[in-house]
């Protein structure tokens, strides 16, 4: 269950019981911090807390902060600054040194453009989108205020604030073609605005073929990270519901009928299936579509012969095996058994996917986190 869902679920047992809560979010963050913007936090008027702001330095404090904002029925922007030592709050000293920029707001359950509404309706039609949210607003303009948003899907209609519908809208279009979160200084009908423009993706779509031992724990470990899981196996004894509990679709799918199939082109493939003939038909199928990635159990000189049976020339293999096919599968972790070989395949997934290259940290040239005010966009930036 992802964090979102798991924020989705406490609200609701929450609106059910009519138990006031906020909402808080990290909205802007200059330096280094734990949690980058679009991090959130229920709080309940009783200090529940459901979700996670910071590594825990900044949840006591927002807690407090969160609950009076609930009494006064008002949001409230706070800025912590982890640079300084001497600020007793925290308890950071030298910690994050960075500006983290927290929205408290009160959630009005009756309100279908509640933050959280919005972000439900997100995830109930997964598809790109990007969500802009004022957390600062010109006092003397007429009638823009802190907490108003938009919703803005790469399809189908926006949602929010009609006020900042337009100029909001632009922004967040150039937003969502670059792919990248930032923050924006934006002239609204409402007056000047500072708002997070937050690029909401759907989760990670990975095909498992293969419903062997060893494909559970690789399904059990992308379930936990909220990944959308179908397996596909020709066994019907092996593929089922209740092997792979954390898969939203278990699929018996005989291996004359997987040549025929069209693959899911934005999926990320893993062929675990231990049966040449499978794995054949699954490349197959495979190779002609943009699928992202593919990724192949077993030693170089199986995938070396699946190549040659597909008719693949030098120039074309040494490209797939450069850009999409990999196999061996996984990082290098010197990974042995079936959890630590899971390990190695979701760690290689998720450098591919952040376009990263999944080597050490303190490799990195540069800050960890790309700072999320670096695309200016078509609005000025600040």
């Amino acid at each position: 269950m992802t964090e979102l869902q798991r924020l989705f679920l406490a609200y609701d047992q929450h609106r059910a019981a009519q138990r006031p809560c906020a909402l808080a979010t990290v909205v802007e963050v200059l330096g280094s911090a734990y949690r980058r913007p679009g991090a959130r936090m229920l709080v309940t008027e009783d200090g529940e807390l459901t979700g996670a702001i910071s590594g825990g330095c900044l949840e006591g404090d927002a807690r407090q902060r969160a609950r009076r904002a609930i009494f006064r029925g008002e949001p409230t922007l706070v800025t912590y600054d982890t640079r300084d030592e001497d600020d007793p709050r925290h308890g950071l000293g030298p910690g994050c040194q960075g500006v983290v920029r927290i929205l408290l707001e009160p959630l009005n359950f009756a309100d279908g453009h509640n933050p959280l509404e919005l972000l439900r309706g997100f995830a109930q039609h997964p598809a790109p989108a990007v969500l802009a949210t004022v957390f600062a607003a010109d006092t003397t303009g007429p009638t823009a205020a802190v907490g108003q948003r938009l919703l803005l899907p790469a399809a189908g209609a926006r949602r929010g604030t009609p006020l900042l519908a337009a100029p909001l809208a632009e922004a967040a279009r150039a937003t969502l073609a670059h792919g990248q979160s930032q923050v924006l200084d934006v002239e609204t009908d409402g007056g000047p605005v500072r708002a997070l423009l937050e690029v909401l993706k759907p989760p990670l779509r990975l095909v498992v073929y293969g419903a062997g031992n060893d494909a559970q724990p690789l399904v059990h470990l992308a379930g936990s990270l909220g990944w959308h899981i179908t397996v596909v196996d020709g066994r019907p004894n092996l593929a089922t519901a209740l092997r792979f509990p954390e898969a939203a679709e278990v699929r018996v799918v005989p291996v004359r009928a997987l040549e025929t199939q069209a693959p899911d082109p934005g999926a990320y493939h893993v062929l675990l299936s231990h049966n040449y003939a499978y794995d054949l038909a699954a490349l197959q199928s495979l190779l002609p579509s943009p699928a992202p990635y593919i990724g192949l159990l077993g030693p170089r000189l199986k995938a070396a012969r699946l190549l040659d049976e597909l008719g693949l020339g030098e120039a074309e293999r040494a490209q797939l095996l450069r850009e999409r096919l990999h196999s061996p599968i996984g990082l290098d972790l010197g990974s042995e058994t079936p959890e630590e070989i899971a390990l190695a395949i979701v760690a290689e997934i998720q450098a591919q996917r952040s376009g990263r290259q999944g080597r050490p940290l303190r490799e990195r040239a540069g800050t960890v986190h790309v700072p999320a005010t670096d695309y200016a966009g078509a609005a000025s930036a600040s």
